[in-house]
């Protein structure tokens, strides 16, 4: 089942299905009229979303319409929490390095987790405006997944029930802040701005046997400005899979439903899987000629983030965003 939420209809829009093909969709507004909504009573909700979804993909449904992703907030315009964790210890090593930082002690028993900000997220073509581009303006490619309400004390094996859909994730970042604000030891704030989410949320069956109830393997592509930076698999080199992350969240409090979890940036050890930020590129260009070449975001440079299924189809529909000015 695929889900997404129009513009329309308040801060939280109106949630819709649509077709696997993303071309046609159809109002959910008389089962749930929120994507929220629908989390907070999923195990009711679900059964009649799953039905609208097959009568859509049927040909069944009359009051049906053309898809507009131009006209689609992120799957949640916003959520009542958060996190994004760091298990690519890939991508955290060249992060950190970059930065003159060191590996925390504890980064392989421990996933590095923060809590970002959540009371609104970016649509999947808005522009992301930001108020200088001396920021060191990052993007990076992620899958999330979205839970309902997690209990404390949830194991990792019992937080894998929990995962109700899951969704592509560019978490901007501002590189030249981490390097001021990180050594403060108290997280991020300024350098963290507001994230954007793919057109669709899917349902783990959806993705078939690339999903194996811990993660998912398969590509994450990137572009910027057309230009291809990498498609590397978001099963392979991850530390933590996402129970884990969970698990790690809900150890001293309960989650509530509608809560995002993203993983980080997705990074893989064969070089030629390329990068899914400007971050990492830029480590290797100064490892191999002692100076970066790839420079960071200007505005009106633009960046896509998409995946594809084992056909050559996209699942989550793209992310495509161009920097502007704030």
């Amino acid at each position: 089942m695929k889900l997404a939420t129009l513009k329309r209809g308040g801060r939280d829009g109106t949630l819709i299905v649509v077709n696997k093909a993303l071309t046609r969709a159809a109002s959910a507004r008389e089962i749930a009229p929120t994507l929220q909504y629908a989390l907070e009573r999923w195990a009711t909700v679900a059964p009649q979303l799953h039905e609208l979804h097959e009568r859509l993909e049927q040909g069944e449904l009359t009051d049906v319409f053309d898809l507009d992703i131009d006209a689609l907030a992120s799957p949640l315009p916003r959520s009542y929490q958060f996190l994004d964790g760091s298990v690519y210890l890939h991508h955290m090593e060249k992060a950190r390095k970059a930065r003159g930082a060191d590996m925390p002690p504890n980064y392989k028993t421990d996933p590095l987790m923060y809590q970002g900000l959540s009371d609104r997220f970016d649509g999947p073509r808005d522009p992301m405006r930001l108020p200088d581009e001396s920021l060191g303006i990052d993007y990076e490619a992620e899958v999330a997944v979205v839970v309902d309400d997690v209990p404390m004390g949830t194991t990792a094996d019992e937080a894998a029930s929990h995962i109700k859909l899951v969704m592509l994730l560019n978490d901007f970042t501002l590189r030249t802040l981490t390097r001021s604000e990180l050594p403060k030891q108290f997280g991020f704030v300024q350098a963290k701005p507001t994230s954007s989410f793919s057109p669709v949320a899917v349902t783990p069956e959806e993705l078939g046997d690339a999903w194996d109830g811990r993660k998912l393997s398969l590509p994450i592509l990137s572009f910027i400005n057309g230009r291809a930076m990498g498609r590397a698999n978001t099963g392979r080199d991850m530390f933590f899979d996402y129970p884990q992350l969970i698990a790690h969240a809900a150890r001293t409090r309960s989650l509530s439903a509608g809560t995002i979890i993203g993983a980080g940036a997705v990074s893989n050890l064969d070089p030629e899987a390329g990068y899914a930020c400007i971050a990492e590129a830029r480590a290797d260009e100064e490892l191999k000629h002692g100076q970066a070449s790839t420079p960071w975001f200007r505005f009106g440079d633009s960046v896509r983030i998409e995946m594809l299924d084992g056909a050559g189809q996209t699942i989550f529909g793209a992310i495509e965003q161009r920097i502007q000015k704030a």
